[in-house]
């Protein structure tokens, strides 16, 4: 009787195991990083990653899969300071005054400009979008989105998100009798008119006609 008891002990060890498994919580990727904006500038060969607030400086070494550094290079002398939107690995110096290091494992937007610092909507939006000929933008939020275009008067929107899969997503309304979408894919963009560097492509259709761009996830977005 022992042994049979046994025996059906270890019969139901595989079923315990298996429900410890699809019971477990899948691992969050962004463990351990930090989201910062900030400036960067060249000091000494090293490219230098100023944070938007405090003082520390921290030297940019990329990850597995980034290219920052060499993104930094090749962008054009505009005027402007190079603005980085970056998620990494910052390790602060651990003597007073000297630079910290990060190691970047995302980059969400590289471009040229002296106010992206003081952006009062970016840590309302989880998502914006943008394009030439003609220029349009689309700023998203939790309470809807707005759509600007060259020459038409700005449009406040509510709308609905859609997940497609492979991290791309729509978004869209139908309003004054339009049909907007925005879709969005995780594919490194550059903007062809100012150089800038974005991690999402964007496709803006209203009523059917086509604008491409590029995008990024403004702060309300942790991805």
């Amino acid at each position: 009787m022992r042994a049979a008891r046994s025996l059906a002990l270890v019969a139901l060890l595989p079923v315990f195991a298996g429900c410890q498994m699809f019971n477990s919580k899948p691992a969050d990727t962004n463990a351990g990083l930090t989201r910062l904006q900030g400036e960067l500038v060249s000091t000494n060969d090293q490219l230098i990653f100023q944070p938007c607030v405090g003082q520390q400086r921290y030297r940019v070494r990329d990850g597995a899969t980034t290219t920052l550094v060499q993104d930094a290079t090749d962008m054009p002398d505009k005027p402007g300071k190079l603005f980085a939107d970056i998620r990494g690995r910052f390790d602060s110096a651990k003597a007073s005054g000297a630079n910290g290091e990060v190691e970047v494992q995302q980059l969400y937007r590289l471009e040229r400009s002296s106010s992206a610092c003081q952006d009062p909507n970016f840590k309302q939006q989880t998502v914006n979008a943008s394009g030439n000929g003609p220029a349009w933008e689309v700023q998203a939020g939790g309470k809807g989105m707005v759509l600007k275009r060259e020459g038409q008067p700005d449009l406040a929107l509510p709308y609905v998100e859609e997940q497609v899969g492979d991290g791309r997503f729509s978004l869209s309304t139908e309003a004054n009798n339009q049909r907007i979408e925005l879709w969005v894919a995780p594919q490194r963009c550059t903007d062809s008119v100012n150089g800038s560097v974005k991690h999402l492509a964007a496709e803006l259709r209203v009523n059917g006609q086509v604008q491409r761009g590029c995008g990024y996830f403004g702060g309300a977005r942790n991805d």
